[in-house]
């Protein structure tokens, strides 16, 4: 038993047409992601492997260490992209993080237009991210590359937008912005204020 596991999506495939074709997600979810899983699981083994035959050499490592950050990183942004999406999305954030985002974003319309931008200007893959930055206290919008080309900010994410081609690619073709812009009729803002409120102590 691995220590990663695909977790279930709490909606249907289908349930987020037409935003979101059935068979892309399906695809996203049952094959990508669950593909991080399994490399964020065989790279657990290796790693234990190579230290249990004293083998851990400056150049196996790197590689190592890089696949585990790659396929984690994919297996909790992943997580984190489902619970942040729902059939019944979409409207405005409000109470506390409404608040923080007219703090420290300069209100909704304005942080919407940054993340649309962030997600679907990053280049070649990756993700537009809503996150809470714990040494200034504040909202942040990021661009993260792959999965993990700058986490060591040490960010939470809190709302994120999957750029990678295989997200939308067989449905909106290169015309990412028109998949981006659907995006926000399905974001699960209770989800994304449970997580604000967890990360930043609201």
């Amino acid at each position: 038993m691995g220590t990663y596991a695909l977790p279930d999506l709490p909606y249907d495939y289908a349930a987020l047409e037409p935003a979101i074709t059935g068979q892309i997600l399906e695809l996203h979810h049952a094959k990508h992601h669950a593909a991080y899983v399994k490399g964020a699981n065989d790279t657990l083994e290796q790693l234990a492997e190579a230290r249990e035959k004293d083998q851990i050499t400056p150049t196996g490592l790197v590689g190592l260490e890089k696949t585990y950050a790659f396929n984690l990183s994919g297996h909790v942004l992943h997580s984190i992209f489902w619970q942040n999406l729902s059939p019944d999305g979409g409207d405005l954030p409000d109470g506390v993080l409404a608040d923080a985002i007219d703090e420290h974003l300069g209100g909704f319309e304005r942080f919407k237009k940054q993340l649309t931008v962030a997600t679907a200007s990053v280049q070649g893959s990756g993700w537009g991210v809503l996150a809470w930055e714990p040494l200034g206290k504040r909202l942040i919008v990021e661009q993260v590359y792959d999965h993990h080309g700058n986490v060591g900010q040490g960010s939470t994410p809190l709302l994120v937008f999957d750029a990678w081609e295989h997200a939308y690619y067989l449905q909106y073709k290169n015309v990412r912005p028109d998949y981006v812009t659907r995006l926000w009729g399905l974001v699960n803002w209770e989800d994304v204020t449970t997580r604000y409120t967890a990360a930043a102590g609201a």
